[in-house]
């Protein structure tokens, strides 16, 4: 019984261990009154079918109206970006600035966000 109950203890202990705990996390306060919360993660780099490295990072939004959505981390030119396979869902952000891009227009549904850590 004893057995039962160490594997069982090792086996919960373990699945904590993987649980990821974010790198930051920041506070935006965006123009018109929005907000949004993100959750950055790290996580291992891949290789774009052309050879240049994805970074493996992935970010956890919540918006104002209590959506959340976890996207991975994409290629970017400048900052960080994040997109979800569509790419109809788009978080940006540089420093301690932000802003999001949605639908097929792209048009910035978050703007100016300024954040901070919490």
């Amino acid at each position: 019984m004893l057995g039962k109950s160490v594997a069982a203890f090792a086996f919960l202990t373990a699945g904590v261990a993987l649980a990821q705990a974010p790198v930051a996390t920041v506070q935006y306060s965006c123009a018109e009154g929005k907000s949004l919360s993100a959750e950055y993660f790290d996580g291992p780099t891949r290789t774009a079918p052309d050879g240049r490295p994805i970074p493996g990072g992935r970010v956890i939004l919540t918006l104002a109206d209590g959506k959340k959505l976890t996207l991975p981390q994409t290629l970017s030119g400048s900052g960080i970006r994040y997109a979800n396979e569509g790419e109809s869902f788009v978080f940006w952000s540089k420093g301690d600035t932000a802003f999001v891009e949605e639908g097929a227009s792209q048009s910035v549904t978050y703007k100016d966000c300024v954040g901070r850590k919490k």
